[in-house]
C-alpha cells in the first residue's frame, strides 16, 4: 500500500499543508478540533515521516558513507559491521556502497554519497587507484573522510594496520622455524598496503642475513586467479620456495589451493602465512597461520576518527592498529 503523504492528508481534509505539518509536529497555530482531525486521518492511513526530507529540511541526514572494495569480503566486512554498530549509538545510519575494486567505480560511489548528501565518508581504496585527486576534492568541498585498512601518502586521515611491523614478524617466524627460501605474494606495488608489508618482508630478510632473492617476489593484481598462476609460478622453480608469506586473504587461499594441486603438503613442504580472518584459517585443513587485523578495532577508530571530524576537528590523524600473529598449522 502507498503511502500517504502530508499533501494527501491535507487534500482529504481541505487545509494547506502547512497546516497539517504543524498539527504533526504539535506545533501552535491550529485549532484542537482540526489537530485531532489530523492526527486521526495520518493513524488511519499510515501515515510516516519521510526521514530524508525532514533531515534535508534542517540540513542534516544523519547519515554517512561507507566504500569497500568487495562488501562480500569477510575482512571488509567485519569492519563495516563494527562502523555501523559504532554509527548507530550516536544516531547515524550507514550507507554502504561497493567499488568492486575498480577506480572509476570509487569515483561513482564517492559522486552518488556526496549527492545523497552524508554527513561523511569511511573508505578503503581500490587497488588500481593512483589518482587521488577525487578524495582530496572532498577536503575541499569540507567532507569529512577517513581511508580505512588501505591509505596513500596523502593528507587524509587514516586507520591500517602496522603492516611493516607485522610483515617482519611473520618473515622472521618463518626463518626461525628454519626457512631460507621465503616468497612474497602481494597486491600492486602501487598499493601502499602492499608495498609497505614488502618493506617488512625484506627488512626481515636483511637482519638474519638471507640473500633477497627478486624471482621470489610476485606482487599483481589481487584476485585469485592470479595468486595460484604466481604460486603455481613459485613451486615450479628448481629451486623452489620452503615458505609462503601471503599478504591478502585472497591469495592466502589461491596459494594454498596451488600448492594441494601440486600434491604437496603444508607445512612439511612448504609453510604458509597469510593475512586473513581467524574463522577463515579454522575452516581451512591445515589451519592457516596468520596475521590477526583486528578488524573491529579499525571500525571503531575509523568512525571515531570520522565523527571527531563532524563535530569539527580538522587535525589529520594516521592510526595504527596494533594486528598481531596467530600461529595454527600450516608454519613449521
Amino acid at each position: 500500500m502507498k503511502r500517504i503523504s502530508q499533501r494527501e492528508i491535507a487534500n482529504l481534509l481541505g487545509v494547506n499543508v502547512s497546516t497539517v505539518s504543524r498539527a504533526l509536529r504539535g506545533l501552535e497555530g491550529v485549532s484542537q478540533e482540526l489537530r485531532q482531525k489530523i492526527l486521526s486521518l495520518a493513524k488511519e492511513q499510515g501515515y510516516r515521516p519521510n526521514p530524508f526530507a525532514v533531515s534535508l529540511r534542517y540540513d542534516t541526514t544523519r547519515t554517512i558513507g561507507v566504500v569497500v572494495p568487495d562488501v562480500s569480503f569477510n575482512h571488509y566486512a567485519q569492519i563495516v559491521k563494527r562502523i555501523e554498530a559504532e554509527a548507530r549509538k550516536v544516531g547515524y545510519m550507514c550507507i554502504i556502497t561497493d567499488s568492486n575494486d575498480k577506480y572509476e567505480n570509487e569515483k561513482n560511489c564517492l559522486e552518488l554519497l556526496v549527492n545523497m548528501h552524508v554527513e561523511g565518508i569511511i573508505l578503503c581504496l581500490a587497488q588500481d587507484t593512483t589518482d587521488f585527486s577525487h578524495i582530496q576534492h572532498l577536503k575541499k568541498i569540507h567532507m569529512p573522510v577517513v581511508l580505512f585498512d588501505r591509505d596513500a601518502d596523502i593528507d587524509i586521515s587514516s586507520v591500517v594496520i602496522n603492516d611493516v611491523e607485522s610483515a617482519r614478524e611473520v618473515t622472521c617466524r618463518l626463518i626461525d622455524g628454519g626457512a631460507k627460501r621465503i616468497a612474497f605474494l602481494g597486491g600492486p606495488n602501487r598499493l601502499k598496503q602492499t608495498a609497505d608489508r614488502k618493506h617488512g618482508y625484506l627488512e626481515a630478510l636483511r637482519e638474519r642475513g638471507i640473500p633477497i632473492r627478486k624471482e621470489l617476489v610476485k606482487c599483481d593484481f589481487l584476485s585469485f586467479s592470479s595468486g595460484f598462476s604466481n604460486t603455481t609460478e613459485l613451486l615450479d622453480m628448481h629451486d623452489r620456495p620452503d615458505a609462503i608469506v601471503a599478504s591478502h586473504g585472497l591469495l592466502t587461499l589461491s596459494s594454498m589451493k596451488a600448492i594441494e594441486a601440486r600434491g604437496m603438503n603444508v607445512p612439511n613442504d612448504i609453510s604458509v602465512v597469510g593475512y586473513m580472518s581467524d574463522w577463515i584459517s579454522e575452516v581451512l585443513t591445515p589451519r592457516v597461520s596468520f596475521v590477526k587485523q583486528n578488524q573491529k578495532e579499525m571500525g571503531i577508530k575509523a568512525f571515531k576518527l570520522l565523527h571527531d571530524q563532524m563535530d569539527g576537528d580538522t587535525c589529520v590523524q594516521h592510526v595504527i592498529v596494533k594486528a598481531r600473529l596467530e600461529l595454527r598449522d600450516s608454519t613449521r
